[in-house]
């Protein structure tokens, strides 16, 4: 298993470069951190400011993050998922997989596992993005010293645990409409009309019933709107756990896979 598995995530990885999966992983990684480098260098006398402050960081990671989460990483999501669950459809391949020594299982985990790395690169190349972001106006312009508080580390890496645990829905559900639809337009369309919904639902009590909208709720957590008494995470990897279920089930037990 652990062999066909191996094999089956080199397969796909290999396959995934004839999309575009990979230019919308750069593209949605160094969005926001090159507006806000754009931001900071027309406007030196705010920057060197910043830079001599504490808050630094907390004020680049909310930048960042308020935008990236609200609707570009989703969107992000959205798109590279169902790029490479469309491979098959696109290709016209899946009856040629299904011919090869692999069990359905190692090909369903295959492609979910490139998946799960690629969202990794993604906020790996996010939070390199905002590092830059931040040290380049020092390098550029004259005057402005470079960020006295020490970059938190730490911090950052716990939030963006929290932000990964709160996309998994995301990465389910698309997966899910990729595997079932041949038409791509379908899993987009899905994902953008839960997008939509999930933003409608942010000022509602009880939103966090729709599966997109942990990510946008990130940034918005002591709202008075959220239940206190319900752990956004602990609903995500909820979601994340029964949709991969539906979606393992009904892929094996599809008679036409093709």
């Amino acid at each position: 298993m652990t062999i066909a598995l191996l094999n089956g995530i080199q397969s796909e990885w290999l396959k995934k470069k004839h999309t575009a999966a990979t230019w919308l992983i750069l593209a949605g990684a160094f969005f926001m951190p090159v507006l806000t480098l754009t931001v900071r260098l027309i406007h030196p006398d705010a920057t060197r400011k910043e830079n001599m402050q504490e808050t630094l960081w907390t004020m680049m990671h909310y930048r960042n993050w308020a935008a990236m989460s609200m609707f570009l990483m989703p969107m992000a999501l959205i798109l590279f998922v169902s790029l490479i669950t469309n491979i098959e459809y696109k290709n016209n391949t899946w009856k040629q997989l299904h011919t090869t020594p692999q069990t359905f299982r190692v090909i369903f985990l295959s492609k979910y596992i490139v998946i799960f790395i690629m969202t990794v690169q993604l906020f790996l190349l996010f939070h390199i993005g905002i590092y830059i972001a931040a040290l380049i106006p020092s390098l550029l312009l004259k005057d402005i010293q470079f960020p006295s508080a020490p970059f938190p580390l730490r911090g950052y890496a716990k939030a963006a645990i929290y932000f990964f645990i709160d996309c998994t829905p995301i990465i389910a559900v698309q997966y899910l409409l990729g595997l079932r639809f041949k038409n791509f337009l379908v899993a987009i369309g899905g994902g953008f009309a839960l997008l939509v919904a999930s933003l409608l639902a942010l000022n509602w009590k009880y939103g966090y019933v729709v599966p997109y909208i942990y990510m946008p709720l990130g940034l918005r957590e002591n709202r008075t709107f959220v239940d206190p008494n319900v752990s956004r995470h602990l609903c995500a990897l909820g979601y994340f756990a029964v949709i991969t279920l539906l979606s393992y089930i009904l892929y094996i037990s599809k008679k036409e896979k093709s």
